[in-house]
């Protein structure tokens, strides 16, 4: 029996969940889409020295290629439970729609496209989530640049979705020291704990705008050796996010305003650090922007509601250098970064066509 092109890619998508693939460690993962690449008979397959998988269908002219690109990390680590769970109509698992999902779509172009108007890479990229800092997109573009006719990000669960906007997000490390000691002899002396503590208090009353729509976050909080040390280092990760470039770049003020006024003694040294661990920029195209207005379209024909959105997706970095750049999913879901995450099966077959017909209709109406 024939399975239907949503069945395949499917199934396509639960193969490719079952491979580990944290940001860092997507070797293994980026070999398996490299084979499939391949057998699908596609031109110039490659892997670049990040763990980027380059491959490209064949077009008609030497017209300017369009790019069309999905992230292959996940947020789990080498050790969560992989295990898919089915229902009638959701399929549950660890990355599965996050993005796994999106990979497959980006696979199955290969499989319906075929002798387009112009050149199509498509690219399964690296090093999209947490602190991968978009360095696996940023190679993407540092080869096509503005020779591309345009870039197209997948991402497996948001259909619907058409992201024009980028988010700018910036991260900090910040990591407070001092000389430590006994928790009675050395009762009094500072504690990095103690005052990581009270910076927290102070963070958590920097005023944070509703509009435009900004947000401040200590994800994670580490440091001490035992109960009955003071501690001797400590530190967090802060996650900075807003609508409005200028608005992101007066919070980081603050907050690095904050850290250099940590009390600081020469008897009693407290030494603060505030580390950039992590930057995505903003950037953004135009609503009335014929590539945003085409995916709009291509949703539409599918009887698809269409949103227009802000996220922070490896889109950003593109659209922060002008490049005509929209993220856009296959199909819907939920519990995305928890090991709850699942994705609905019904709309993939929706999602696909829209795929299909934007990636089509890009390489002949654009430019």
């Amino acid at each position: 029996m024939t399975l239907s092109l949503s069945q395949r890619v499917i199934d396509l998508a639960c193969s490719i969940q079952q491979i580990p693939a944290p940001t860092f460690a997507e070797a293994q993962r980026s070999l398996y889409v490299e084979r499939c690449f391949s057998d699908a008979g596609l031109a110039d397959v490659s892997r670049d020295s990040l763990g980027n998988v380059y491959a490209r269908i064949t077009g008609k002219s030497s017209a300017p290629p369009l790019v069309v690109t999905a992230h292959q990390d996940t947020v789990f680590p080498l050790t969560t439970d992989l295990t898919l769970h089915r229902t009638a109509d959701k399929i549950f698992g660890a990355g599965l729609g996050d993005n796994s999902l999106g990979v497959a779509a980006l696979i199955s172009l290969a499989w319906t496209i075929n002798n387009p108007l112009r050149d199509i890479w498509l690219v399964a990229n690296v090093c999209e989530e947490g602190l991968g800092n978009l360095t696996g997109m940023k190679a993407v573009v540092d080869r096509f640049a503005d020779k591309a006719l345009a870039y197209i990000v997948l991402e497996g669960m948001a259909l619907g979705q058409v992201y024009h906007r980028g988010l700018g997000v910036q991260r900090y490390r910040i990591t407070v020291q001092t000389n430590g000691g006994h928790s009675w002899i050395d009762y009094g002396k500072p504690s990095a704990i103690h005052t990581l503590a009270e910076l927290v208090v102070q963070l958590n009353h920097l005023p944070v705008p509703v509009q435009p729509r900004t947000s401040l976050n200590v994800g994670v909080i580490q440091g001490g050796t035992s109960v009955n040390t003071i501690a001797a280092e400590a530190s967090l990760e802060l996650d900075l996010r807003s609508e409005d470039s200028a608005e992101l770049t007066r919070l980081s003020s603050l907050v690095e305003t904050l850290v250099s006024q940590l009390p600081q003694t020469t008897s009693q040294p407290v030494r603060a650090t505030a580390e950039v661990i992590g930057l995505r920029p903003a950037g953004q195209i135009p609503a009335d922007h014929p590539l945003v207005k085409l995916a709009i379209a291509c949703l539409q024909e599918q009887g698809l509601p269409a949103f227009l959105n802000i996220g922070s997706t490896d889109a950003n970095y593109p659209l922060s250098l002008g490049l005509p750049t929209v993220c856009v999913g296959v199909c819907t879901g939920g519990g995305a970064h928890t090991t709850g995450e699942f994705i609905h099966t019904t709309p993939l077959k929706l999602g696909l066509a829209q795929l299909k017909r934007l990636v089509v209709t890009a390489c002949s109406q654009l430019g």
